[in-house]
C-alpha cells in the first residue's frame, strides 16, 4: 500500500516544495552516480511535464474545455449521469477501476498510471463520457490538483489534444493482472472481493456460483456486473472516435455542432454502449479471446 512514487505533487502544486529546488537537487544527485533515467520517464522528466502543461495551459485560450479550444478535437462525447456516478463511486463492476477511484475518495491521491486507466476508461476506452466530467471529479477530489495538469492530462488521455493514437486502450482487466496478481491492492480498497480467489479478482463475474457463494461476494447482489462489456463497448468508442477524427480533418478543425449531433445520432450514443446493469448477463468470453484490442498491457 506504500506509493511507488515520491508523491512529492501536492507539496509542489501547493508551493511546500520549490519545483526550482527539486531539479537543482536532482541535478546534484545525478553528478554523483553513474546511471539513472532519462526523461520523459525520469523525475527530471515529470517536472518537465509540469513546466509543459504550465506553458501550454498559460497560452491557449480555453484549455479547460472542449468547445472554443484551438487545440481541443470536438468529440461527440456522451453526457450520461448514470455512467459518471458509477464511475465516479466505485460501482463500475471492474475491481482495477473501482479500487483506484475509492483510493482516489478515501486518500485524496492515486499512482499516475491507475489515474491514466480510471481516465482512459471513462472516456474513450469504456464510457465516451466527455472528460470534462472526470476532470471536474479529479478537480474536487485531488489534494494535488493542479488546474494546468488537471486539464493537459485529461486532454491527453482521452485522446483529444497531445496525444493521437486513440485506439491504444488501458485494459481495465489485465493491466491491473500485470502490476498486482495477487489483487492486493483490489482488495484493500474493495473488501467485499476480500474473498475472491485470484484468477477472479479482476473479473469476479467469471466466478462460478460455488465460489462466489464461498467469498460471500454475489455478483449482481454484493458486487455488480460490470456496466459495460469491455470488448463491445471499446470497438464502440474507437468507431466514433475515429469518424470524430475525420471529421475534425475534414472540417480543418472546426466542426460544427450540427455535424457532432449527427455523429451522435449515427453512433446510437442515445444508448450507452452495451450497458449491462442490473443484468446477470456478462461480457462474452468468446468476444474477449477473439479482439484484437491494441492494449496496455
Amino acid at each position: 500500500m506504500k506509493p511507488a512514487t515520491t508523491v512529492l505533487s501536492p507539496y509542489l502544486k501547493f508551493g511546500c516544495v520549490s519545483s526550482r529546488l527539486f531539479y537543482s537537487r536532482l541535478k546534484v544527485l545525478y553528478s554523483q552516480v553513474k546511471s539513472y533515467t532519462k526523461p520523459p520517464v525520469s523525475l527530471e522528466g515529470q517536472l518537465l511535464w509540469r513546466e509543459f502543461f504550465y506553458t501550454v495551459g498559460y497560452g491557449t485560450p480555453n484549455f479547460d474545455r472542449m468547445v472554443g479550444s484551438p487545440i481541443c478535437k470536438q468529440i461527440p462525447w456522451k453526457d450520461d449521469e448514470d455512467l459518471l456516478a458509477a464511475w465516479r463511486d466505485g460501482h463500475t463492476g471492474y475491481p482495477w477501476i473501482d479500487a483506484a477511484m475509492v483510493q482516489l475518495r478515501k486518500w485524496g491521491w492515486m499512482h499516475h498510471l491507475a489515474r491514466h486507466a480510471v481516465a482512459c476508461f471513462l472516456t474513450r476506452g469504456d464510457m465516451f463520457v466527455h472528460w470534462e466530467k472526470g476532470r471536474d471529479v479529479f478537480d474536487r477530489l485531488l489534494i494535488d490538483d493542479d488546474w494546468s495538469i488537471n486539464n493537459g492530462n485529461w486532454l491527453w488521455l482521452s485522446a483529444s489534444a497531445f496525444f493521437a493514437q486513440y485506439h491504444r486502450i488501458y485494459s481495465p482487466i489485465t493491466f491491473g493482472q500485470k502490476y498486482d496478481p495477487e489483487g492486493k491492492f483490489v482488495k484493500y480498497f474493495l473488501p467485499v472481493l476480500q474473498d475472491i480467489p485470484k484468477q477472479y479478482i479482476y473479473a469476479p463475474w467469471k466466478a462460478p456460483d460455488e465460489v462466489q457463494k464461498n467469498a460471500n461476494c454475489i455478483i449482481g447482489k454484493d458486487y455488480p456486473y460490470p456496466i459495460v462489456d469491455h470488448v463491445v463497448a471499446n470497438k464502440a468508442c474507437r468507431e466514433c472516435m475515429a469518424a470524430a477524427y475525420q471529421l475534425n480533418k475534414d472540417a480543418t478543425g472546426k466542426p460544427t455542432a450540427e455535424q457532432l449531433d449527427l455523429l451522435k445520432v449515427k453512433f446510437g450514443q442515445s444508448g450507452n454502449f452495451n450497458v449491462i446493469r442490473n443484468s446477470k448477463s456478462s461480457p462474452s468470453v468468446k468476444r474477449q479471446r477473439q479482439s484484437k484490442l491494441t492494449e496496455y498491457k
